[in-house]
């Protein structure tokens, strides 16, 4: 009672402000063309943070090309709903939904606006599971013709049951069948399924088995070619890691480096210093770092970083879909280290060899073998862009057009 009161009071002094400051809902303000897609995410997507989130803003990219209007909502509370994130993506050509004041001087709420602008919609892209869960009735009801797509982003299930597998907590076991039955659900409320990658795809399948609902869209990576910039096996050094430590298997991957695999490494090769970079760091990785372990936190631009990097090493022992780290070192040139789990996805080929383990010792060897030997090194090098072919905007564009019916 005590939380709702405070909730109401927090809406009243938001409304108190938006009317103070004149921010009015006006429908003319809001782009609408031929083909109206609604975007509905936890949050606005940072693009420059986590996989999830560029993958996504790389989909809304390819839909204002091909002159699709974009209205973009993220599931934030009313009165929480500010975001750094929010003019970039006004800046491309989104609308992006924010509080406001209607004709009768109401709050225009999230669900507000959703009833309002799904009757305009062809499309709902209703991004992860408990977002779909959530707002797919609300949707559907405002607009029965709609489009209802749940993009799974990974498959959840798959991940938590990965983690349970490793760490054998019960609550994770519950956990993972909780979101297997809500993703079940979502599969049968949807008129199209989409997985981020041929595994996720294969492992719905063993569920769900209406396979002409599901379609593979997976990241979109664009192979940077080599310049004259490109520091060679001689001019770099160090490792790196980089991903969000909102995300469990990335936490589980740093403390597993620090601990089990490096020692290892050190023992060869005591001048190397590994590199982590990734926003929301916890508490419990702080206290991992060392001279010889830094933790950068987040950096806007990895360009620089990556190409001073010798090596990038992802030793993760859980999760689902596909990786974008993985793909971003691949976009780079720069080789790699990692588990069967951090390449799901992509097809290694023959440098499945060099670059893939599955164990401690074998993780840390191939971390010395790549890190001293150039003729490895150059030659995973290489193979990089066939690796990365499709992943490419081209391919996702076709597959994109199709679910939009362009």
């Amino acid at each position: 009672m005590l939380k709702k009161l405070k909730n109401q009071f927090k809406l009243f002094l938001l409304k108190k402000k938006l009317n103070k400051n004149k921010v009015f809902f006006n429908e003319n303000d809001f782009k609408f063309s031929d083909k109206n897609v609604l975007i509905i995410d936890e949050i606005i997507p940072e693009f420059n943070k986590d996989s999830g989130s560029r993958r996504l803003t790389e989909i809304i990219k390819l839909l204002l090309k091909n002159k699709v209007s974009v209205f973009l909502v993220a599931d934030l509370k009313q009165y929480k709903y500010k975001s750094d994130y929010i003019q970039k993506f006004k800046d491309l050509g989104v609308n992006v939904y924010q509080p406001s004041i209607d004709s009768k001087g109401d709050l225009v709420t999230i669900e507000g606006f959703i009833k309002q602008m799904a009757p305009k919609m062809d499309v709902a892209w209703l991004h992860r599971p408990l977002i779909f869960d959530k707002y797919q009735a609300l949707v559907k009801k405002a607009n029965p013709k709609v489009k209802l797509v749940f993009d799974m982003v990974d498959f959840h299930y798959i991940r938590l049951l990965r983690e349970y597998e490793l760490n054998k907590d019960e609550a994770l076991k519950a956990e993972a069948e909780k979101f297997l039955k809500i993703e079940l659900q979502n599969c049968k409320n949807a008129d199209v399924v989409i997985a981020i990658s041929t595994t996720d795809k294969v492992l719905l399948k063993q569920h769900f088995n209406t396979d002409e609902k599901v379609v593979l869209i997976s990241n979109i990576h664009q192979y940077i070619d080599k310049s004259e910039d490109f520091n060679s096996f001689e001019n770099r050094k160090d490792l790196l890691f980089v991903g969000s430590f909102r995300h469990d298997p990335n936490t589980d991957a740093v403390k597993y480096l620090k601990q089990n695999v490096m020692p290892i490494v050190w023992q060869t090769l005591p001048e190397v210093t590994v590199n982590i970079i990734g926003s929301y760091i916890t508490d419990d990785i702080k206290d991992l770092a060392s001279s010889n372990f830094k933790l950068l936190g987040f950096v806007d631009d990895l360009n620089v970083v990556i190409n001073n990097s010798k090596l990038f090493v992802a030793p993760l022992r859980f999760g689902a879909g596909i990786k974008g780290k993985i793909g971003q070192s691949l976009e780079h040139s720069l080789p790699l280290v990692t588990t069967d789990v951090g390449a799901e996805g992509f097809d290694f080929g023959n440098q499945k060899q060099i670059m893939i383990a599955n164990n401690t010792e074998a993780i840390a060897q191939k971390v010395i073998n790549l890190y001293t030997n150039k003729v490895l090194w150059d030659e995973a090098s290489n193979s990089c862009k066939t690796i990365l072919e499709p992943f490419s905007l081209k391919v996702t564009e076709n597959q994109l057009l199709q679910i939009i019916n362009l």
